[in-house]
């Protein structure tokens, strides 16, 4: 149905309880989970509540790119 009206349906392939602002992990925790286990084409789900996730983004990032990893849109799929 989705298709048929015009749109995209993604998936998430990587996903943790960050969302919950009670259990929220450390940056160094968040860093661990998130580039533990990566692999090609990975979409990872993060939420905004989560300032651990975000003063880690930077390190995550530089860790992909480090492993070969790339960064694209999703409108390029």
């Amino acid at each position: 149905l989705a298709q048929r009206m015009g749109y995209k349906t993604l998936f998430w392939s990587f996903a943790y309880a960050d969302w919950d602002v009670n259990k929220q992990p450390e940056k160094s925790e968040a860093f661990i989970k998130i580039t533990s286990n990566p692999h090609s084409g990975e979409i990872i789900l993060l939420h905004a509540v989560s300032p651990d996730n975000a003063n880690a983004l930077a390190d995550i990032i530089d860790s992909a790119r480090e492993r070969g990893y790339e960064f694209r849109s999703l409108e390029d799929l």
